[in-house]
């Protein structure tokens, strides 16, 4: 007997012959799913594909019409549904349908008829095997209109809601005391309210039937910024920069607004790396807001308005900072000199404001809080601004103001006036030299230089104007 050795030739042939075999049985494979791909695509056009289960229901040659009137009928099935939502003896009550509540029949019939038409093939062709022989189960979606649900709540939502009220503090003998406690606010937990109605959605879907709901509203506890806990916590130590200013000779409104302006921003906590604004800490000036009328300047002329007398807090609050050798982020000078002003110091260091367009602005770059303190003497009229916080050892050096440019002021300006009595003359502008005033401030800590400023004030000279009675 003649015995055949395996050869190199006949391994090779071996190996060829397996390879087309497993290639051919591929391609095979390979055209058997495509054909049936391609026939369940052309059969399923637009219907979902077999075994496609959406909430437990087996949508397989159903219409994305037919899915969403499926949901849609179980939406009308509870959507008499009432809803009683309580807070103490408020109470708002709408129905599953006023709420849009229920299924959402779009986007889950969208969903089904999705499966297996990604448009990337090998994809596609698992997802419809799978659900074929398996099946695809995909999760029910709830859903309810948040803007139907935010109008209901709001009115009891604006009844209920109470604002923190931060601690103001004063400072006495070293330490911060309360004048003015902090409390805490609260409001209705809308996002509690959400959880809570889309929990119960799954349950009120699952009973078919209109059911009544009631919902106790939670409410939440609004934190203060600052407690009266935090008094002492905060690096108010020391008096860190003041600055005064005389208001003597003012009609009594003025007086009047002078005071009122102060107080409102007595107590004011400026935290650590803040920018203060002026504007937005004081905020409206106007006659709702309190304020008498007095003289301010308008439209080139200085005439009755609201809120006469706040530019002399805002010059005195601008005198403190520039005490405290605080970072001057905004600061404008007044169109002409003011007399008011120059009845304790030099010309040029004020600061003029006009609710909400021209401000004053300052940092605290001390990483520190710095409480504000306003102090009215009636006897004298001076206005004083207390900043107390950390002394981080800084050091301010002023120049004293140096006023060139003087430009006389014009003649005065008799105009008549009907109104009043021949004979009576009443002064409406007073008259003021023009000049161009600066000085410049250096603010050092440990020998290095913080801040190395020049203020520059450009004065119009300004006429003082009478009228004449012809009456």
């Amino acid at each position: 007997m003649k015995k055949h050795k395996l050869t190199k030739k006949h391994i090779s042939v071996f190996i060829k012959s397996a390879f087309w075999f497993f290639v051919g049985i591929a391609l095979g494979l390979f055209f058997t799913i495509s054909f049936f791909f391609i026939f369940f695509q052309k059969v399923y056009g637009d219907l979902v594909f077999p075994g496609v289960y959406v909430n437990g229901v087996n949508f397989g040659g159903k219409s994305e019409k037919d899915v969403v009137e499926y949901f849609d009928n179980q939406n009308a099935a509870i959507a008499n549904t009432t809803f009683t939502f309580q807070h103490g003896e408020d109470i708002a009550t709408a129905s599953a349908g006023t709420l849009i509540l229920g299924y959402n029949s779009e986007l889950l019939a969208n969903q089904a008829i999705l499966i297996g038409r990604s448009h990337f093939i090998l994809s596609d062709i698992f997802l419809i095997f799978s659900a074929f022989i398996n099946g695809v189960y995909l999760p029910p979606s709830y859903s309810y209109s948040d803007s139907q649900l935010t109008t209901l709540l709001s009115p009891i939502e604006k009844k209920t809601y109470i604002a923190p009220v931060d601690a103001v503090f004063k400072f006495s003998n070293n330490r911060v005391t309360t004048f003015k406690p902090s409390s805490d606010g609260e409001e209705i937990s809308m996002d509690d309210i959400k959880d809570t109605l889309s929990e119960k959605i799954p349950n009120i879907l699952s009973e078919k039937i209109p059911q009544n709901i009631t919902i106790n509203l939670p409410v939440t506890t609004l934190k203060p910024k600052i407690s009266t806990n935090d008094a002492n916590n905060l690096g108010i130590k020391e008096l860190i920069g003041t600055g005064t200013s005389l208001f003597q000779h003012s009609i009594a409104s003025r007086i009047y607004n002078v005071e009122l302006a102060a107080s409102r921003l007595n107590g004011i906590l400026i935290a650590p790396g803040e920018v203060f604004s002026f504007d937005k800490a004081l905020g409206d000036v106007s006659a709702f807001t309190g304020y008498k009328q007095a003289y301010v300047i308008s439209g080139g002329h200085t005439v009755l308005g609201d809120g006469g007398g706040v530019c002399q807090v805002s010059t005195t609050f601008f005198r403190a900072a520039l005490s405290a050798g605080l970072p001057i982020v905004e600061r404008h000078a007044h169109d002409y000199r003011v007399g008011y002003y120059e009845e304790d110091g030099p010309p040029g260091i004020d600061a003029t404001v006009y609710v909400p367009s021209v401000d004053l602005k300052i940092k605290n770059d001390t990483g520190y809080s710095i409480l504000v303190q306003s102090v009215v003497d009636p006897d004298t009229l001076r206005l004083t601004f207390n900043f107390y916080g950390t002394d981080d050892g800084r050091k301010v050096t002023m120049t004293t103001p140096i006023v060139t440019n003087i430009i006389p002021a014009p003649p005065p300006l008799y105009t008549d006036d009907p109104d009043l009595p021949k004979g009576q003359i009443q002064q409406t502008d007073f008259a003021a030299n023009g000049a161009h005033v600066s000085f410049s401030r250096t603010v050092t800590k440990n020998g290095v230089t913080l801040d190395n400023d020049t203020f520059v004030s450009n004065y119009q000279p300004w006429q003082a104007v009478f009228l004449r009675g012809t009456k």
